[in-house]
């Protein structure tokens, strides 16, 4: 397997590569050194899907606190 390297182009595509990593993982006789590649590339992925979902949660409670205050700026 090569080794893919930096982020993933999105989140679905690092959600994809993870699932990728599991099954192989799980399905088939890899050596040490290649188990610990494919793990330490599964952090790497992990720590970018969980930023992802905070920056998206981040926009999210940005968006609606806005809408709150649109939404109070048009009752007054």
């Amino acid at each position: 397997m090569t080794k893919p390297s930096g982020s993933p182009k999105s989140f679905e595509s690092a959600i994809a590569e993870l699932e990728r990593i599991v099954e192989e993982m799980e399905g088939s006789a890899i050596s040490l050194e290649d188990g610990l590649a494919r793990y330490q590339r599964g952090v790497t992925l992990l720590k970018y899907c969980r930023n992802t979902l905070t920056e998206a949660e981040q926009r999210i409670l940005r968006l609606e606190g806005d809408a709150l205050v649109e939404s109070g700026d048009q009752e007054a």
